[in-house]
Order: C-alpha cells, then sequence, then structure tokens
C-alpha cells in the first residue's frame, strides 16, 4: 500500500545538498595531515560535530570552531578560527545533488514539502533557492533552538506543523542525525537515501533509495 503523507520531510546537507566538508578538509589541512591518515581525519571531525550539537544550542560558527579546535588538539595541530570560519563561509554556496531538482519537482505539486536543517538561517535560504522546487516550511535548528539529534528539533517541527509523527515521511542520508531520532519520536515512515554518509541498519523499517529520483515512486507519484 502507498503511503501518501500529508508533509514530506527533509534532511537539507547530504541529502539534498552536496555536503562539502570532506573535500574542505582535504584541501585546508593537504600539508599538516599525511594523505595515508586524512580519511580517519574526517571521521573524527565528523564526529567532534556531532559531539558538539548534542547539548545546549549554540550558533552553527561555533560548533564547527569548537569541534576544529578539539580535532586540532587530538591531532596535536595548531588550531585556526580563520580556517573554521572557510567551512561557515562556504556552506551557502553549495549546490544540489544532480538527482535532487527532477525528483522534487515530481513530487512539490502533489505532497507539501518541509526542509529541518541543522543550518542557521543566514545559511539556508541560498541553498534552498537552488533546490528547484518550492518548499511550504524551511526549519532550523536556530529556530528550533536545537540541533537533530536532538529530538527538541523533530518536537519543534511537528509543533510549527500542527502534525502528528503518522502524518510525516522524512527523508535522510544520515541514519544518526535524522532516521533513528525520527524513529525514536514516532515518525514510522522514513526514506533512506543511500549517500555513503554513513551505515544503514533495517530495524529502522525505512524504504532504501539511491537517490531523490526513487522518492515519487514511495509516495506513488
Amino acid at each position: 500500500m502507498i503511503f501518501r503523507p500529508k508533509y514530506i520531510t527533509f534532511d537539507c546537507y547530504g541529502t539534498l545538498i552536496r555536503f562539502h566538508m570532506g573535500e574542505m578538509t582535504r584541501e585546508i589541512f593537504a600539508d599538516r595531515i599525511p594523505a595515508a591518515q586524512m580519511a580517519q581525519f574526517i571521521a573524527d571531525f565528523s564526529s567532534y560535530r556531532m559531539d558538539e550539537v548534542l547539548g545546549d544550542w549554540k550558533p552553527y560558527s561555533d560548533v564547527l570552531k569548537n569541534a576544529m579546535r578539539r580535532l586540532c588538539k587530538k591531532w596535536r595541530i595548531q588550531y585556526f578560527d580563520a580556517e573554521a570560519s572557510r567551512y561557515y563561509n562556504a556552506v551557502p554556496t553549495w549546490g544540489p545533488h544532480e538527482d535532487v531538482p527532477a525528483g522534487l519537482a515530481k513530487i512539490a505539486k502533489e505532497i507539501p514539502l518541509v526542509i529541518l536543517s541543522n543550518a542557521s538561517d543566514d545559511q539556508i535560504q541560498t541553498n534552498v533557492a537552488m533546490l528547484g522546487a518550492p518548499f511550504h516550511r524551511v526549519f532550523t535548528a536556530q529556530q528550533a533552538q536545537a540541533y537533530k539529534p536532538r529530538l527538541q528539533a523533530f518536537e519543534y517541527m511537528l509543533d510549527s506543523l500542527g502534525a502528528n509523527p503518522e502524518d510525516l515521511l522524512h527523508v535522510s542520508s544520515s541514519l544518526r542525525y535524522d532516521l533513528m531520532p525520527a524513529d525514536d519520536i514516532g515518525i514510522k515512515n522514513k526514506v533512506f537515501v543511500e549517500r555513503g554518509h554513513g551505515p544503514g541498519n533495517p530495524a529502522y523499517n525505512y524504504v532504501a533509495i539511491q537517490d531523490i529520483g526513487g522518492l515519487p515512486a514511495v509516495v506513488g507519484l
């Protein structure tokens, strides 16, 4: 049976917008981190960013600076505030994965599209404008005063939409940031976009697709 949700809710960065953190890290730290160790360095940066969003909300610029400061301490290299700022300033310039505009366009006329993102308000609007489809609402961690995977972020979205968990289909390429907490809060209908941003786990009862081009079929469009 095809599920037709009241809203399709999306993670933005990684799922819809190409996420360039790894590429930027390879470029910025090429002179300090040996090539053979770069993959671990990037993984550590990702882990620290995750850890930084688990507490009380703070500006995303602080999340990046704190994560990079801790990363540099672990790897015994000098931290530069300006390098952390490079990441923050780059985010609004990132565009969508190639499959995104056409996939969204097939759905947008039939089902309202919503974003729940860990971005700041001053970052995300230029990214959304590049997605090629209208969005009913765009929610940020700044508005929710909480980052995913905290349930507070999802509660804010549900309350703002006047929706229940069973009304949504949540779409993400991240199990840890999105699909695990979505499941915890009762969102039963989920889609995992397999973009290589970490392993999946079928225990979370999602539909797996390779890209957004596969999403219309999930909702019968």
